[in-house]
């Protein structure tokens, strides 16, 4: 099942409200596309409104505004030797603000503090219920599904500032989207980035070093998920800078393609 968060084009009775939906068609097919809304949230049991739009009469946001967004460095080894870094012994985990997050066809707005914004395509996992020291064997229990993101990186100040608060957390660096994408198996998927049109990273989750269920488990060691929450679980090798007019584009094995230009810092 395939769970959008969507607002309605100007034109329609329901122009500017904020909804959830559930996405029926043939992805192959665009014009097939329709979005059934949803009352509420899309957690638990979905309760459809009856009210349904064609996708192309809607605007997609992003699938889900998390309370957090937890992130994962160098969970793909070849990433971490590319930047001259050794695997971690421990998951290495930080924090992307909430604030950071933009959605499908969102513009990625280069900061004026960085000259070497960088692409990182990953899968995301959204939780989907509160939960805290979740046991392997549970971890199924609290993924609502999985989506794409895009770990924009201010790499230069990555390296400057030693810690990676304002690299990688500043506004628009974590588009998410285009959906959230509920049955969906994460052990081995394509996942890709491509900058306008050119194939820049290209891998697979099973080359990840620690699992989907792993990470869940150690970050829920320390802290309580809440539903909505983000978990990003690296990125594959390949990743290099963006330059403003760039169309940078990550998909994801059986859940779609987020695109998102990037733009100068207004």
């Amino acid at each position: 099942m395939r769970i959008a968060r969507f607002s309605v084009r100007e034109g329609s009775p329901a122009a500017g409200s904020v909804s959830f939906g559930i996405i029926e068609g043939d992805a192959a097919q665009p014009d097939s596309l329709v979005v059934h809304t949803l009352a509420g949230h899309p957690f638990g049991t979905p309760q459809p409104t009856g009210e349904t739009h064609r996708l192309q009469d809607v605007r997609l946001l992003a699938p889900m505004l998390p309370s957090k967004i937890v992130a994962v460095g160098r969970n793909y080894a070849a990433h971490a030797a590319e930047l001259g870094n050794e695997v971690p012994a421990v998951p290495l985990t930080f924090f992307k603000p909430s604030t950071a997050v933009i959605g499908p066809t969102e513009s990625i707005a280069y900061p004026p503090f960085s000259s070497d914004v960088q692409y990182e395509a990953e899968l995301a996992v959204v939780i989907g219920r509160m939960c805290r020291e979740v046991p392997l064997e549970r971890v199924p229990e609290v993924v609502f599904g999985y989506t794409c993101a895009n770990d924009v990186t201010a790499r230069d100040v990555q390296q400057r500032e030693g810690q990676w608060a304002r690299a990688k957390g500043f506004d628009t660096s974590c588009p998410l989207g285009p959906w959230i994408e509920t049955d969906l198996d994460p052990a081995d998927l394509a996942v890709t980035c491509t900058v306008n049109g050119e194939l820049r990273q290209a891998g697979r989750t099973s080359q990840m070093v620690r699992s989907v269920a792993e990470l869940i488990v150690h970050v829920s060691e320390a802290m309580t998920l809440l539903p909505g929450d983000v978990i990003l679980t690296g990125t594959p090798a390949g990743v290099g800078p963006l330059t403003i007019g760039d169309e940078v584009a990550v998909s994801v094995e059986g859940i779609g393609t987020l695109s998102n230009k990037v733009i100068k810092r207004g």
